[in-house]
């Protein structure tokens, strides 16, 4: 038993592991200076891979042994100066960034969400309502602009009447909200959940979307439930001619 430990322990080369970590670790620490500095929340889905592929290519040098370790460290250090020579040119040539980097994407426009925009993406509604949420915005009424940054955060802009008040503003107010802003209709689907939970019916539905010059529910994109009981519609945008 101890012999088949002994022969396996002299088969990792323990010498050879302990260098070659000790190696790979000091040339990505170099490396990783010569990336620059970026918080992970400012990087781009591109760098985040770039990232673990880099952290990939250093983990097959310090421990795999049937990896050449000068030809895992050739990889390595090419694939950092791709990296550094890309920064580069999105620095020197600004209209190369919105091909490498993607350009932000406006979904929310004065409280309307864009359909169109939303597609292009790849968004679902019930994503965007939850990164509304972790912004401190339940209903996208209350949104001037919503921007999907290019490393995949959302940046919300409340209308002026809705963002927090100052010392200065504050005024005596009512009582609490009668709902909370809620999903009734997304992408022509009602929401049946949640019009029970707060004893709502069809029927009010459809009359609340009359309103607005539709009589289907396919044919709104979203509706809201605000606090105070109104229903916040936004129609379907006409399909783009290609």
């Amino acid at each position: 038993m101890f012999d088949g430990w002994g022969e396996g322990w002299d088969s990792v080369h323990f010498w050879e592991m302990v260098t070659r970590s000790t190696m790979a670790f000091a040339v990505l620490l170099l490396l990783t200076r010569l990336l620059g500095k970026k918080q992970m929340s400012q990087l781009t889905f591109f760098h985040y891979i770039t990232g673990i592929t880099i952290g990939s290519i250093a983990g097959n040098i310090a421990g795999e042994s049937e990896t050449p370790f000068w030809n895992g460290l050739v990889s390595l250090v090419t694939w950092t100066l791709l990296t550094v020579m890309l920064s580069f040119i999105t620095l020197k040539w600004g209209s190369s960034r919105a091909f490498l980097d993607n350009q932000p994407t406006i979904l929310i426009r004065e409280g309307r969400v864009d359909e169109h925009a939303m597609k292009s993406v790849q968004l679902h509604l019930d994503d965007l309502n939850m990164m509304l949420r972790e912004a401190g915005v339940f209903s996208t009424k209350d949104v001037q602009y919503a921007v999907l940054e290019t490393n995949g955060a959302l940046s919300v802009l409340q209308k002026v009447d809705k963002l927090p008040a100052t010392k200065k503003d504050i005024k005596v107010g009512g009582g609490p909200p009668q709902y909370m802003p809620s999903e009734i209709i997304a992408d022509g689907r009602v929401n049946r959940k949640n019009l029970k939970l707060y004893g709502l019916n069809e029927e009010w539905l459809l009359e609340e979307i009359s309103k607005h010059g539709v009589s289907r529910s396919d044919q709104v994109f979203f509706a809201q439930l605000q606090e105070d009981g109104t229903l916040d519609v936004t129609l379907k945008q006409p399909k783009l001619k290609k």
